[in-house]
């Protein structure tokens, strides 16, 4: 006996499954896109999410929220909105950044040397701040966000 509410049906249309299918096993496709289209297939097979989710390796509410977001998207038709396009990421909210990758690789940089003109053992978020206005690497930075820019080093969240 299965536990849990049982998930929204999903079916899928010819094209959609021959769509998924190939986006799947396309060498070339993004690994996160890969998962979400197996998402899918699996939701369309009637497994139920957190089975996908085990299967899968992520949380059941990621499989919830992409099966919704794939049902919601069906009335649209494959030529106005591709498969590969359904299972990408929304833009995010908020002002996107205004510090470019460059300038991020000049901050952290200027960071690893060791303070030269200061008299000081190791930087702090106001010395990095002042340090990268004073290079002319960033117009205005304030110590919080220098701070933040370079904890956060060159993740992938650049």
């Amino acid at each position: 006996m299965q536990k849990g509410p049982k998930p929204a049906e999903l079916t899928l249309r010819e094209e959609e499954q021959k769509g998924l299918e190939a986006l799947v096993r396309r060498h070339t496709t993004p690994q996160q896109l890969a998962k979400r289209g197996r998402m899918i297939l699996a939701a369309a097979e009637g497994k139920r999410n957190a089975e996908i989710a085990r299967e899968l390796g992520v949380s059941v509410d990621t499989v919830r929220s992409w099966r919704g977001r794939w049902i919601s998207l069906q009335a649209v038709p494959l030529t106005e909105l591709s498969v590969a396009v359904r299972l990408m990421d929304v833009p995010r909210p908020g002002k996107p950044s205004q510090i470019t990758a460059e300038q991020r690789c000049q901050m952290v940089a200027m960071a690893c040397e060791q303070p030269k003109e200061r008299p000081i053992s190791h930087w702090t978020g106001r010395e990095i701040a002042d340090e990268v206005m004073r290079r002319g690497i960033l117009p205005k930075i304030s110590p919080r966000h220098a701070a933040r820019v370079l904890k956060k080093g060159i993740s992938s969240r650049i």
